[in-house]
């Protein structure tokens, strides 16, 4: 994944401004970018958007305000010069890099914000919402992302929210996720849930002990909304219910695999941490040993489940069918 456009762009910055608290008097700015390495305009732009950046609108409404941390200067150090065609740039306060703008919004929240716009654009498309969308896929990435798109695999969204308000069955191709193989089936979706990994349907009709099924919209290969009705189950609330009741479960994991917790558990709970590992209480929905065998291979060898002790061996089992599945 490439680097985002507006991290690269401020992390520079620093270096930046270390040369200019040495030089109390400022540096040229050809002086400047050669000793950082980029073309003088290059990092002209980049001082005059950091120059230039307002500050937060909560501060406005407090009377904040941010101090002065840049000057731009002529060549004989006058300052009614245009920072445009100044020569020299200067410090003109001692802890400058606390004003970065990346301080206030990092990666992983801006990534956030952009991934919570395009679910909402998926739910309710809207065209200033996609404008938005275009602004942050821009600031991120460095290239605007035009009209907002879906996956390839969102493609069934459109076709599964009309069924499920207007009470269609759907035909569906679907990849398996706790089995090998695909399958197809006429379901009756009861309704769509975004999570962690992106939109579900939790659907029916209910199996003979009265269970539901959900699948993971990137496992529905094709979708087909069918002249068939299908009436809601008296019961319906409780075996939604019951279809997300998780499970806790605690485990130690390496810090560089925390992810891994977040792609497979609901909830995750941090209990303690020390350098090397984290433990952490999860909430996990079923089936359960698949689910914790899928974290802890993709947490790597240091990851272990402490409670339930049943599912110490969970990925080595999970381990095992998968190598013969593949062996065959």
């Amino acid at each position: 994944m490439p680097t985002p456009r507006y991290a690269t762009r401020f992390a520079r910055l620093p270096a930046v401004f270390e040369v200019l608290l040495a030089h109390p008097d400022g540096v040229p700015l050809a002086t400047l970018a050669e000793e950082v390495g980029v073309p003088a305009e290059e990092l002209r732009d980049d001082l005059l958007a950091f120059y230039t950046a307002d500050p937060l609108e909560a501060d406005r409404m407090l009377g904040l305000w941010r101090p002065p941390v840049l000057e731009f200067l002529g060549p004989e150090g006058d300052s009614d010069v245009d920072p445009l065609e100044a020569e020299v740039v200067r410090a003109v306060n001692d802890r400058p890099t606390e004003e970065l703008g990346v301080e206030y919004v990092d990666a992983s929240e801006l990534a956030l914000v952009h991934t919570a716009a395009v679910a909402l654009h998926d739910v309710e498309p809207d065209p200033d919402l996609a404008a938005a969308i275009e602004v942050l896929t821009e600031t991120m990435v460095g290239a605007a992302s035009g009209r907002p798109e879906r996956p390839a695999w969102h493609e069934p969204l459109r076709a599964l929210q009309e069924a499920t308000r207007q009470r269609r069955a759907v035909r569906i191709v679907y990849s398996r996720t706790w089995q090998h193989g695909v399958s197809t089936r006429v379901v009756h979706p009861y309704r769509l849930v975004q999570t962690r990994r992106g939109w579900e349907v939790d659907a029916g009709p209910p199996d003979s002990s009265g269970r539901l099924r959900t699948f993971l919209l990137p496992g529905i290969r094709e979708a087909e909304v069918l002249e068939q009705d299908f009436g809601l189950p008296d019961d319906l609330p409780a075996m939604l219910d019951a279809q997300r009741a998780t499970t806790r479960v605690r485990a130690v994991l390496p810090h560089a695999s925390r992810w891994a917790a977040d792609t497979y558990a609901e909830t995750v709970t941090v209990l303690s941490a020390d350098e090397d590992d984290v433990e952490v209480e999860l909430e996990l929905l079923p089936p359960l040993a698949d689910r914790v065998g899928m974290l802890l291979l993709a947490a790597g060898t240091g990851a272990f489940v402490t409670d339930p002790p049943d599912l110490a061996s969970a990925g080595a089992v999970l381990a095992e069918e998968l190598l013969v599945h593949h062996t065959r």
